[in-house]
C-alpha cells in the first residue's frame, strides 16, 4: 500500500472517537453498563449531531428539489399549503440551473449561477469585486484545501507553513502528498494571534534546511483555538507572504461564528484588495459551519486571487477528474450566500432561526470558558470565534509519568480517561500540535443548551477527581 497513507494521522476521528463509538454501541445493548447514559461527541464540529435544528428554508427548498412532483401542476395547490412561496420559487429557479435533474452531473467547477451568487456575496462582504470565474464550488472546504495543496506539492521537498495548533486536515494531507509541514506557533498568551517574528523564524529554519517553502496556511477564525485575527495582523501576514513569495491558504469556514466585538471577522481577500497586494491567495468557505451546520451535505468553495491563468486551467482539469461537486451541497451554498431577503415570505423565520442558533452558541462559548477557568490546573482563552475552546491543562507530574511509562501521550491519556468516566469525547492537544511541555484538549461547545449544565458538571467531577488523585 501507499506508505504515505500509513503516516497520515487525523486525531479528530482518531482513537478516542473510535472508542466513543464502541461505548455508544455498548450503551445501546446494555443501557446501564457504564457510569453515564450517553456519549457526548465534542470531538468534532458537527452541529446537527448534537441536535442543532436545520434551517427550515434550506430544508424546504431541498425537499422540493428532491421530490419534484410536488412542483407539478397536479400537486402544486397542495404544495402551496405546506411550503412558502419563496421556497417554491427558489426550488424552481435552482432546478432550472440543472434542467430539473438534481441527480445529474453539473459543470465541474460548479453551477455557474451559484458561482455568480458566491461572487456577489464576497463583493458585498468585502466591498471589493469578485469574479465567478475565479470561484470553484467543492465537496466541502476540505476537498478544496486538498486540491490546492495537491497542485502546490511537486516533490517531497516542498513545504507548507501551518499553524500550531492546527486542524489536522493540513498535516494529514501533506503526509499523504509526502510533503513537509513547516510549523509556526500561535501565541496563546495573546489570544492566539499570529507572530510575524515566529513566521520569520520558522521560514528561515525551514529554508536553511533546504525545504522549498511555497505556502502559508492560516485558519481564521481559529480551529482549534477559537481565536480571531485582527485586521492589522492580517495585513502583516499579507505583506510577509508577498515579500517571501508565499501563497496564502486562508481557511475561513467559521467567518460567521464571531462572538466578540473586539475581533470582527475580516477576510484575507479584503485585506489583499485594500493593500493592492499581488500575493497569491486561495480562500475557503463551507456550509458545514456557521449557522448553516449542514456538514453531511458537503458543500463549499474556494476563491482564487492573483492566480496565474495556466494554474487555473490545471485546477479546472483537477475538478474535471472528480466530475462535479455534490449537487445538493452546491444548492446549500447558494442559500448560504443568498438567503431570503426582506419582503420574502421566509425572511423573518430564517433570520429568527439564524439569530437563535448564533445567540445560543455565544452563550455556550462564554459559559464553557468560564467553567474551564473556574477549575484547578486549567486555563482557557475565551472563544472569539469558531465552535471550539482549547483549554490548557496543568497535568500533575505523577499522571504525566504514568502515561509516559505506558507509552501514551499524557493529554491523550487524560482525554481517554475523561471519555471512560463521563462519555464526553474531546480531542487531545497533541492531535493539533502544541508548545512542547504544554497540554491541551479541544472541545466544541455544541451540546444542547438545555443539557449544558449536566455536561459541565460531568466534566468538572472528572477533572477535579483526577487532579486530587494525582496531586
Amino acid at each position: 500500500m501507499n506508505p504515505n497513507v500509513r503516516t497520515m494521522e487525523y486525531a479528530v476521528r482518531g482513537a478516542i472517537p473510535i472508542r466513543a463509538e464502541e461505548l455508544g454501541a455498548q450503551l445501546k445493548k446494555q443501557p446501564n453498563s457504564l457510569p453515564f447514559s450517553k456519549i457526548t461527541p465534542c470531538n468534532i464540529g458537527n452541529p446537527q449531531q448534537l441536535n442543532q435544528k436545520p434551517l427550515t428554508f434550506l430544508r424546504q427548498v431541498s425537499a422540493l428539489m428532491e421530490y419534484t412532483d410536488l412542483l407539478s401542476p397536479e400537486m402544486i395547490d397542495g404544495t402551496r399549503k405546506l411550503f412558502p412561496e419563496d421556497a417554491i420559487e427558489r426550488a424552481k429557479r435552482n432546478l432550472s440551473y440543472v434542467n430539473n435533474a438534481v441527480g445529474a452531473y453539473t459543470q465541474s467547477l460548479g453551477i455557474q449561477e451559484i458561482r455568480e451568487n458566491v461572487a456577489r456575496f464576497i463583493a458585498n462582504r468585502d466591498g471589493y469585486p469578485a469574479d465567478a470565474d475565479q470561484i470553484c464550488l467543492t465537496t466541502g472546504a476540505s476537498g478544496a484545501v486538498e486540491r490546492v495543496l495537491d497542485i502546490l506539492v511537486s516533490n517531497p521537498n516542498v513545504g507548507v507553513m501551518i499553524p500550531i495548533p492546527q486542524y489536522p486536515l493540513y498535516t494529514a494531507t501533506l503526509a499523504h502528498l509526502n510533503a513537509q509541514a513547516v510549523p509556526y506557533y500561535l501565541q496563546e498568551e495573546s489570544d492566539w494571534q499570529l507572530s510575524i517574528d515566529d513566521l520569520k523564524r520558522a521560514l528561515a529554519e525551514a529554508r536553511s534546511q533546504g525545504t522549498d517553502v511555497r505556502a502559508l496556511a492560516v485558519i481564521n477564525p481559529g480551529n482549534p483555538t477559537g481565536g480571531c485575527l485582527l485586521e492589522d495582523n492580517i495585513a502583516e501576514i499579507v505583506k510577509f507572504c508577498e515579500q517571501e513569495k508565499l501563497v496564502i491558504l486562508a481557511d475561513e469556514v467559521y467567518q460567521t461564528n464571531i462572538y466578540t466585538g473586539t475581533n470582527p471577522f475580516v477576510s484575507f481577500k479584503k485585506v489583499v484588495s485594500k493593500l493592492g497586494s499581488s500575493v497569491e491567495l486561495f480562500s475557503f468557505h463551507s456550509i458545514s459551519k456557521g449557522m448553516i451546520g449542514e456538514c453531511g451535505r458537503r458543500g463549499g468553495y474556494y476563491e482564487a486571487v492573483n492566480i496565474d491563468e495556466q494554474i487555473m486551467g490545471q485546477l479546472m482539469k483537477m475538478a474535471s477528474v472528480s466530475l462535479c461537486p455534490n449537487v445538493q451541497g452546491q444548492m446549500a451554498v447558494d442559500i448560504m450566500v443568498n438567503p431570503p431577503q426582506p419582503g420574502d415570505a421566509s425572511y423573518e423565520q430564517y433570520q429568527s432561526e439564524v439569530s437563535a442558533i448564533y445567540e445560543s452558541m455565544k452563550r455556550r462559548a462564554k459559559k464553557l470558558a468560564a467553567a474551564f477557568n473556574s477549575l484547578p490546573n486549567m486555563s482557557c482563552n475565551d472563544a472569539q470565534g469558531a465552535m471550539y475552546l482549547f483549554p490548557r491543562v496543568e497535568l500533575p507530574q505523577a499522571f504525566v509519568d504514568e502515561a509516559v511509562a505506558r507509552g501514551q501521550q499524557p493529554d491523550a491519556a487524560y482525554c481517554m480517561q475523561m471519555l471512560e468516566a463521563t462519555g464526553i469525547s474531546v480531542v487531545p492537544g497533541s492531535g493539533f500540535g502544541q508548545v512542547p511541555g504544554t497540554f491541551h484538549f479541544r472541545s466544541t461547545f455544541l451540546p444542547p443548551e438545555e443539557l449544558f449544565d449536566e455536561f459541565i458538571d460531568g466534566f468538572r467531577h472528572f477533572h477535579e477527581g483526577l487532579i486530587k488523585r494525582y496531586s
